[in-house]
């Protein structure tokens, strides 16, 4: 007797899992770059996070694979601004593959970082046209602008690529200035956000973190007033996910769980390079801490992804359209998985 096959929805919301990952071997890089750990750690993660990401990036853009089916998934609401984040993870890719073969690390970084900055820019001119209501906006919407600036900024200066990299800061930075109140004013006076976006409200401790990543970058690792600036409202959005623990504990498991994962990972790192700053005592101590600790949070967000995946209860089941005049126009197509 066959088993009918499973249809599922495949979102672009799926690419904050290698995402998470790059977190994790960042960590790693980090704490290896001042040798504190082994390096081999961090170049395991990092092959382990592109293999994920092909197997992502080959169910999404198999579905999705036509110019029209790719632009009403970047005018989507909800998954729209995850799109890009499909490019931004070969950005982080490539400072690691730079380390082994500069020049393939160098091309896949200019090619990424490209595809990232011109699907930021397009939907920055979508999100001014569009008149979207307040409600649907979430802190997602951070990812294709903010995101992709400061993350590549970070890569442009490890690549040795400083002029680049000060205009990438200015490209992210700008960006979270616009668009920053407009998604605060939306979590302070719209009803709350739907379930499956809740998660999202753990990216709001993301820009500050990375922001300050890329500025210890640019400054040689100094700690200034714009560093501690930084580090003070990295400090108040960390305080602001301690409040909502008791919220992200009512959100089914599935994707939108990694949305916790690079945020928290990148916030581990910062700490990191705030102990190396301030010389703190106990400096290999604190740093093992923290990735052997972090480290643990990953095995158990993916060992349950995995068994989530087994038992069939990770990815959303699709719903079949329906044919006539009520039928919903942001039905996700489905991936039939045998």
């Amino acid at each position: 007797m066959s088993r009918p096959n499973r249809r599922y929805r495949i979102t672009a919301n799926l690419f904050g899992i290698p995402l998470g990952l790059c977190g994790l071997a960042q960590c790693w890089t980090t704490a290896g770059n001042l040798d504190i750990t082994p390096r081999w750690p961090a170049d395991v993660l990092w092959i382990a996070t592109a293999a994920v990401w092909v197997i992502v990036a080959t169910a999404y853009f198999g579905r999705y694979h036509r110019p029209t089916d790719l632009a009403s998934q970047l005018a989507d609401p909800k998954f729209g601004p995850f799109v890009p984040v499909s490019a931004l993870v070969p950005v982080l890719l490539a400072s690691a593959l730079a380390r082994h073969a500069p020049t393939a690390g160098h091309v896949l970084f200019w090619v990424a970082m490209v595809v990232t900055l011109l699907l930021g820019g397009w939907l920055f001119g979508q999100w001014m046209l569009s008149a979207s209501p307040l409600a649907q906006w979430h802190p997602g919407y951070f990812l294709p602008t903010v995101g992709g600036g400061l993350l590549s900024a970070i890569v442009a200066i490890s690549l040795g690529e400083r002029t680049l990299g000060q205009l990438l800061f200015g490209y992210g930075v700008i960006s979270w200035v616009v668009l920053g109140p407009i998604i605060r004013l939306r979590l302070f006076t719209q009803p709350a956000l739907p379930v499956p976006l809740r998660s999202t409200l753990a990216i709001e401790m993301a820009p500050p973190v990375i922001a300050g990543i890329a500025w210890f970058q640019l400054n040689g690792g100094q700690v200034d007033v714009v560093a501690c600036f930084l580090a003070g409202y990295a400090f108040l959005m960390a305080a602001v996910q301690v409040r909502l623990l008791p919220l992200y504990r009512r959100i089914p498991f599935g994707p939108p769980w990694w949305a916790f994962s690079f945020p928290y990972a990148a916030a581990v790192g910062y700490a990191i390079q705030w102990i190396n700053a301030e010389h703190i005592g106990g400096m290999a101590a604190w740093t093992w801490s923290l990735v052997i600790i972090t480290t643990g949070a990953y095995v158990a967000l993916l060992a349950r992804t995995g068994g989530a995946l087994v038992t069939h209860r990770f990815l959303p089941a699709s719903v079949e359209p329906q044919l006539g005049p009520d039928s919903s126009t942001d039905q996700q197509p489905a991936l039939a998985l045998g």
